[in-house]
């Protein structure tokens, strides 16, 4: 699994692929945040708290990730390099999870320079300090085990087709229903509202943001990252059969 995770993590930092992620993520968020006028731009709403970045950054990462994910085995199908990666001494599970820890590494390490985005945050607090650290350092928790998720998603997409294209639009159509899709249900059935929403990403996300690590959300996050990578493994074995 080393072997894959280094081979990605080398595919992604010797191209411009992986600087281009994260310089993506950094200026739009950035934009976003302290540019453009709106709902986002943290110097006008008058809290020094970093609530318009962890709602934006699900949005941004919807695209971006399934853009990062998407060649992972697609670009190996149409190379016709698929069949090689499979007869090396590796189990398919760690050919996947070496995959996937390889983008969970990219988008985490663009997400890492947001931590500058405290400090400042922290400065502008009246008096100087005052931020919700709790909710702040559980919304970054939140944000990692979403990251997790997508990119399981984004990972199994890629299986299911070598065109690219096709693999990021399923991806992001994917991440959209798991994130907002079962929000956006849940309004249109009130009965069973807060049962629908429970099965959606949002929900979640949003409980950690407050500052609690409840272990119902980490056990959601993880049965729903495991289950789309044990989609991808059974992918590949169908393809290697």
């Amino acid at each position: 699994m080393k072997s894959i995770l280094l081979r990605e993590i080398k595919s992604f930092f010797g191209s411009p692929i992986g600087y281009l992620v994260i310089a993506i993520f950094l200026i739009s968020n950035g934009l976003f945040l302290w540019v453009f006028e709106g709902e986002y731009n943290i110097l006008n709403t008058g809290f020094a708290d970093l609530t318009p970045f962890f709602t934006l950054a699900p949005w941004i990462l919807i695209f971006l990730i399934p853009a990062v994910t998407m060649r992972s085995f697609s670009d190996e199908k149409k190379q016709g390099t698929l069949e090689l990666l499979l007869t090396k001494p590796l189990s398919i599970w760690q050919i996947v999870n070496g995959k996937f820890l390889g983008a969970l590494f990219l988008i985490v390490m663009a997400i890492i320079p947001t931590f500058i985005y405290v400090m400042v945050i922290s400065r502008l607090g009246m008096p100087e300090g005052n931020i919700d650290m709790g909710s702040t350092i559980g919304s970054y928790f939140g944000l990692l085990f979403l990251i997790a998720g997508y990119s399981a998603i984004g990972i199994f997409t890629s299986t299911l087709s070598e065109n690219q294209i096709v693999a990021f639009i399923i991806a992001v159509f994917l991440c959209f229903v798991f994130y907002f899709g079962f929000e956006g249900l849940s309004a249109i059935v009130p009965k069973i509202s807060s049962f629908i929403s429970s099965l959606g990403m949002q929900d979640h996300f949003k409980s950690m943001s407050r500052g609690v690590l409840d272990t119902r959300d980490i056990i959601y996050f993880s049965s729903v990252t495991v289950f789309f990578l044990s989609l991808t493994v059974y992918n590949l074995k169908s393809f290697k059969s």
